[in-house]
This record gives C-alpha cells, structure tokens and sequence, in this order.
C-alpha cells in the first residue's frame, strides 16, 4: 500500500533498474537514463541513453477497490487505489545500430526483472512502498497506431524507437479512515406474512 508519490517511485524505479544494470563497455557509448515529461521531447537534451515516458493510469481491472489496511488500533483505512501504469521507454542514439542495441538491451533487463521490490521502488524515494510490496512491470499490447498517436501528439512528425510497458496493480492508499458506525446493540427480526 503505497502513499501518493507512486506513480513518481516505480518511474524513477526503473530508470534507476536500468542505470544499475549499465556497463559502459557493452555501448562504447555514456548512456543517461531519464524520467521525460512531453515538453521533453521538444528539444530532448538525451543523446543516448533510455527516456521514460508515462503516458496513461487507468483503474486496474481485477482490483476495483482493495480494502484499506489496518492501524495499530484496528480501525480500518479507506479502500486503496488500483492503478495501472502505462509507459513507454524510448532508445536515443547517434545512429540507428545504437538505438537498436540499446533498445535490445532495455527490453532484456526489463524481461529479467519482472518485478521491483520495495528496495528498489523505495531507493529514489524513501518510503513510499511498503517492505513487502512489489509491483509488477510488463511488456504492454500497444496498437502500432495508437503509438504512433502517441508520438504525433508529442512531436510532429518525429518517432524515435519506443517499447509499450505496464505496471500492474500499484495500490495507492488513503490517509483517511473508514467511517466506524457504533457497536450493534440490539437486532430485531421481523416477519410478515404474504
């Protein structure tokens, strides 16, 4: 059960699992890798390396509404919220050959690690997942049209090399707890004939 900042620690997250995973001699080439924003992509100051770009949250579908954990107390948390990360990481490279390396390279480490613990998702910033949380990150099904819409609404005119992922489930709950009505003190039943 996450707190507000999220969405913020599995971005970072990832470039920061990339960044780990970076061995200069594989690329001849310093790599960067970066959480982008849209207005990123105008004059994008990364020459090579990995953006990152969050481009959707959307409900996640098999968890409406998880319940809200306890306090110490035992009082109830408001339900958490389930949400769904969809992102693109995009290869920047001098040359086509580089891209596709990097691009390889990117999806191979994302393959390897499936899912970033809480160590990782909290190494950016501190506490915001719980220890024993994780969050899933998959490659995603992005119609090449709906990419391409993407990049059209970022850049006219402009597509650089970008692989579709999701983070599943990423739970965000509240800070406010769930409204305790008093104790039932007494039940009544009643029947009526029909």
């Amino acid at each position: 059960m996450a707190d507000h900042r999220a969405l913020a620690a599995v971005s970072e997250a990832v470039a920061a699992l990339l960044r780990s995973n970076y061995q200069p001699e594989d690329f001849n080439n310093e790599l960067e890798f970066r959480v982008f924003t849209a207005r990123d992509f105008i004059s994008p100051s990364l020459q090579n390396g990995v953006s990152l770009f969050l481009y959707r949250v959307l409900p996640n579908g098999a968890f409406r509404a998880p319940a809200g954990r306890l306090d110490e107390n035992g009082r109830r948390f408001r339900h958490q919220l389930a949400v769904d990360m969809h992102f693109i990481l995009t290869a920047w490279g001098g040359s086509a050959s580089l891209q596709h390396t990097i691009a390889g390279w990117m999806m191979r480490v994302m393959e390897d690690t499936p899912l970033l613990p809480a160590g990782l998702l909290n190494s950016v910033l501190p506490d915001v997942f719980q220890p024993d949380e994780a969050v899933e990150v998959t490659l995603a099904d992005l119609s090449t049209e709906d990419l391409l819409h993407v990049w059209e609404t970022l850049v006219q005119n402009t597509y650089q090399l970008s692989v579709p992922y999701v983070a599943r489930n990423i739970r965000i709950e509240s800070r406010l707890l769930q409204a305790a009505g008093p104790p039932v003190q007494q039940r009544t039943f009643e029947y009526t004939q029909a």
